[in-house]
């Protein structure tokens, strides 16, 4: 395994400023934005696709500071009702796979996207309960004739291009949680997996181990970011975690997405690289800095510190006692 960065918190530097501090702190991998929510400060996806002179020169960033690109970003609603979103979503994540075959990167990160709720809605519509029976109804709807429809002729795409698709499993979105990453990758093919996120797994009560191994059993953890979240007993005791405080009112918040090791211990950021080992998982642990109690600088930093003592850089020896 290696330890990589989502360069967005650095996007006022430029990418080769990017790279040079990330090599100093000891980061092996990158992660780039080319479209979404991420953005495309360091690497504009227009500029890229199909010049070789721009590739060759991201090539040479890459080279000359030790670094890898884990995958390419873009996070968006592909599913949307509004049809002009979901093209521009559909657009980012269909030139972000043929980006990432040209620069031989396997693994785009994105959002599974969430459809409305029925052909007739305008806006999107995040199914939590199955009753009301309109709202098992609409789940269908969104799974039935949207999701597998979309995602199957999307899985085709990225298998013609050789390049795995990594959904974060994300609240708000048709996905957000192993069941379901599972089911959309029986519904299209392998190449549709898991960027597997154990922020958004944490406050919904998930057993973030239990979580990589049913996962990992079926092959579906493509990608991997580091980041913690701590729930805040003193407000979900009395709201509960489905909380739609701002996240910068932070001490009225039920939860808050955390540096790595300030929601959870080095003891158990240790069992998660362990039990990803288990799974047969090698790749980046991709930290993505969302804390709003620390600085960018500061919380990379503490993370990747953190990582380094927790994370494998060797393969396993025999079992010479076995």
């Amino acid at each position: 395994m290696d330890i990589g960065v989502l360069t967005v918190p650095l996007g006022g530097k430029s990418l080769e400023d990017a790279m040079a501090y990330l090599h100093g702190i000891g980061v092996d991998a990158v992660e780039l934005g080319c479209g979404g929510h991420p953005g495309d400060s360091h690497l504009p996806r227009e500029e890229y696709l199909n010049d070789d002179e721009a590739q060759n020169h991201l090539f040479d960033l890459l080279d000359e500071y030790e670094m890898r690109i884990s995958a390419l970003a873009t996070h968006n609603n592909p599913l949307h009702p509004d049809e002009e979103i979901a093209e521009e979503a559909d657009t980012e994540l269909r030139e972000a796979i043929e980006l990432a075959d040209q620069l031989d990167v396997n693994t785009v990160t994105c959002f599974s996207g969430l459809p409305a709720g029925s052909p007739n809605d305008e806006t999107p519509n995040w199914v939590t309960a199955p009753w009301p029976g309109e709202h098992a109804d609409a789940h269908d709807y969104q799974w039935e004739e949207v999701a597998i429809p979309y995602w199957s002729d999307l899985a085709s795409h990225a298998a013609d291009h050789g390049v795995d698709i990594a959904i974060e499993m994300h609240p708000n979105m048709l996905v957000y949680e192993p069941s379901g990453m599972a089911r959309l990758r029986e519904e299209t093919n392998e190449h549709v997996g898991a960027n597997f996120d154990p922020s958004h797994l944490y406050w919904q009560g998930i057993d973030v181990t239990d979580a990589i191994r049913f996962l990992g059993e079926r092959d579906a953890i493509h990608h991997f970011h580091a980041k913690d979240t701590k729930v805040y007993d003193a407000e979900a005791r009395t709201k509960g975690v489905l909380d739609t405080t701002p996240y910068d009112e932070e001490a009225d918040r039920s939860w808050l997405f955390r540096s790595v090791g300030y929601g959870h211990g080095e003891e158990h950021w240790k069992d998660v690289v362990s039990t990803l080992r288990m799974v047969g998982y090698d790749g980046a642990l991709s930290i993505e800095h969302e804390d709003s109690l620390t600085s960018s600088n500061e919380g990379l930093e503490k993370a990747v510190n953190l990582l380094q003592r927790a994370v494998f850089r060797e393969q396993p020896g025999e079992a010479y006692w076995a």
